[in-house]
């Protein structure tokens, strides 16, 4: 099992920044994919990013070069750096977690352990 809880989300203007952490407890050493999707209201989630165990990174489009997802093994904890803030950004944020060998970002919102996921709104 697998525990996991999301922090940092928050309100920002367009141009903002946040970071958010996830916490990470249990059998983590099995888990292989850490990542974060989002899903706004009246959306389709949408995987974000992820990293796998030999910390390679993937991102979607909508966000490349402008979020960054980096772990810190030695404190279990995730986290997802987000600059340059967008309205089109605003969701809830949720963190996830699998032991798959492959880590693909469009896969994240379909892995067993998720959070309960922290709000990010976005205003212009």
């Amino acid at each position: 099992q697998v525990q996991l809880r999301e922090s940092g989300g928050g309100s920002v203007q367009a141009g903002g920044s946040l970071r958010l952490s996830c916490a990470a407890s249990g059998s983590t050493h099995n888990m292989n994919c850490m990542g974060w999707f989002r899903q706004a209201p009246g959306k389709e989630r949408e995987g974000v990013a992820v990293i796998d165990g030999s910390g390679s990174t993937s991102y979607a489009d909508s966000v490349k070069g402008r979020f960054t997802i980096s772990q810190d093994n030695a404190n279990n904890t995730l986290y997802l750096q987000m600059n340059n803030l967008k309205p089109e950004d605003t969701a809830m944020y949720y963190c996830a977690a699998e032991g798959w060998r492959y880590c693909a970002v469009m896969d994240t919102f379909t892995y067993g352990y998720r959070g309960q996921g922290t709000q990010v709104t976005v205003s212009s």
